[in-house]
């Protein structure tokens, strides 16, 4: 009874059921009020009744007296007028044209006919003209024995015709159930098979809309799902051959001094240390993505003056670069607004983009700072005269641990985090990221930040005195 199929099949039977019994019940009934009606006007207009109403009003010029006509309880039908049987003579009244009765000798209506009594009666047509309206019914339900007969057998076939439509009915409905259950029966396998492991199982894409879109979301998830699978592996194969390197040094060393093939003096323990130095950088930038990733990176923003920023980590490089023989330049944009960010952060970002430019840009060339007020925010770009990055590189520079030249980077110290670390500083801050680049002729790397509303700035500026 748990089973999808078997609720949605019980639920359309016991719905068509029901339908189909009410739906017959009320053909039934109006059947037998309809044949009623039937066999009473029949015998109305067979008595010629309805010729001495109309009659009568012509003759008399209204319904004055019409009483004395009108069949009561005692008779007044005649002797045997049109078939009509003792027993089975049906009780009339009279309205005129507005409705109004004048003559009811047996009391079968109130004073005045309803509108739905009125569209039951039998009209008396003068001229054209409606001139009255003649009730007649049964005063007892039961009917003759051909009458009763005749209802008795319309009766069974609405029956009949009532248990057909339900079993055709239950049919579809059960068809119809197992048509909806299927590919949500594939849906519960397939995600079986992707929980044991199989991350290549896809749902068939079948039945209803809706139950597409399920199964449409259901492949996009897998396909996800795959996609993280793979980049975490990866990203642990990475994590482990990062470590390896610096790892493999020390280790090496450590054994050459302890087999006296290097000497113990600072210098092998200053090669130790710098291995050290940059297993601890490695370890810090995936401390600081895994808070990001998690959220729990906490950002400390106010209005901050990037300009005055950038110049400070410019002037912090230019030994670096000198010593490098790489010119930098800073060309700063004098309407720049302030953001709202975290100064640290922002510095932190500034410090990897030009770290990774001069990295990549050899000696004789230049890194330019460039600051732009544009999209009612701050634009910063990075732009470099260094080796570029190839097409097929430039959509995963963002990636983490990914590198265009990985032996050159390397040799130079680089992690692959850098700009990974850097897009998601640039994202928490509400800002984009972006890179464009042509082998042979440099990158530029640039970020854009909202700038902070003036008034918020003279808050700033009210709360420092």
């Amino acid at each position: 009874m748990n089973r999808l199929i078997v609720q949605l099949s019980f639920s359309f039977a016991m719905l068509i059921v029901a339908s189909v019994v009410i739906l017959t019940l009320a053909v039934d009934r109006l059947a037998d009020t309809s044949f009623r009606r039937y066999l009473v006007q029949s015998q109305i207009v067979e008595s010629g009744l309805i010729d001495r109403l109309r009659n009568w009003y012509i003759q008399h010029r209204g319904w004055d007296g019409v009483e004395t006509i009108i069949p009561g309880p005692s008779g007044g039908w005649g002797h045997g007028q049109g078939g009509i049987q003792a027993g089975q003579r049906p009780a009339v009244a009279l309205a005129d044209s507005n409705g109004w009765v004048v003559a009811d000798p047996r009391d079968i209506v109130d004073q005045r006919l309803s509108m739905l009594q009125q569209r039951d009666a039998i009209p008396i047509v003068v001229d054209q003209q409606i001139a009255g309206y003649l009730v007649a019914r049964f005063t007892t339900d039961r009917l003759s024995g051909v009458a009763a007969q005749l209802l008795q057998q319309l009766r069974m076939t609405i029956w009949l015709v009532g248990g057909v439509i339900t079993l055709i009915a239950i049919l579809v409905g059960v068809a119809l159930a197992r048509q909806l259950g299927r590919p949500l029966q594939h849906l519960a396998r397939v995600a079986h098979q992707l929980g044991s492991g199989q991350l290549a199982a896809r749902a068939v894409l079948e039945g209803p809309v809706e139950v597409q879109q399920v199964a449409a979301a259901f492949n996009q998830m897998a396909t996800d799902l795959d996609a993280v699978m793979r980049q975490r592996r990866q990203m642990i194969a990475d994590i482990a051959h990062e470590l390896r390197t610096p790892l493999t040094i020390i280790q090496g060393n450590l054994r050459a001094i302890l087999d006296d093939v290097y000497p113990l003096n600072r210098e092998e323990i200053g090669h130790i240390y710098e291995a050290t130095i940059g297993l601890r950088r490695l370890v810090d930038d995936l401390r600081e993505l895994s808070l990001a990733d998690s959220g729990q990176l906490t950002l400390h923003r106010y209005p901050i003056d990037l300009n005055q920023l950038i110049r400070r980590e410019v002037e912090l490089f230019r030994e670096l670069a000198a010593a490098q023989e790489v010119a930098i330049h800073f060309l700063p944009a004098t309407d720049l607004s302030p953001v709202m960010a975290d100064s640290e952060r922002i510095a932190q970002v500034i410090r990897n983009l030009l770290s990774n430019a001069l990295r990549y840009t050899p000696a004789g060339g230049s890194i330019t700072i460039v600051t732009a007020l544009q999209d009612a925010g701050a634009q910063v770009s990075v732009v470099d005269t260094g080796s570029g990055i190839a097409p097929d590189d430039l959509p995963h520079v963002f990636e983490r641990f990914y590198r265009a030249d990985r032996s050159r980077s390397r040799s130079h110290g680089g992690s692959g985090l850098g700009l990974a670390i850097v897009e998601r500083l640039i994202t928490l801050h509400g800002g984009r990221v972006g890179v464009e680049s042509e082998l042979g002729k440099g990158s530029r790397v640039w970020f854009w930040l909202p700038v902070v509303a003036s008034e918020m700035v003279e808050q700033r500026a009210d709360v420092n005195r």
